[in-house]
């Protein structure tokens, strides 16, 4: 299950696709936050938390194809960036991170961080 809270600054804001995501164990699940106010050098990070703990890298990835895995690595894992431009020339970007195969062990609360300007 991903529980993830929008967040807006200035221009700035990002928020879940979905607040919470279930899925059945064994089947892939992914996980998905829309941001806009972006550039060529914004990352995104996605972090998990399990209860009772703080919250754990998981993955980085930059608009400019740049990608930071977790270490130790987190099995099934990925992410990506997705642009895509609407009419009014703003675009309005999203992050996903896939788990290809869910393990009682990837239940936790997920976030997805906005790094601005910085690789």
């Amino acid at each position: 299950m991903v529980s993830l809270c929008p967040f807006t600054f200035s221009h700035l804001s990002i928020q879940p696709v979905y607040p919470t995501v279930n899925v059945l164990q064994g089947n892939p699940v992914t996980l998905s936050c829309l941001y806009n106010g972006s550039t060529s050098t914004d990352s995104l990070l996605w972090y998990r938390q399990y209860s009772r703990s703080s919250p754990q890298f998981v993955y980085l990835v930059g608009e400019a194809k740049f990608e930071q895995k977790a270490e130790p690595l987190v099995p099934g894992v990925s992410a990506v960036v997705n642009e895509k431009k609407n009419r009014s020339t703003t675009s309005r970007t999203s992050t996903e991170l896939t788990i290809t195969k869910a393990t009682l062990t990837d239940s936790a609360l997920y976030y997805c961080a906005l790094r601005v300007g910085a690789q």
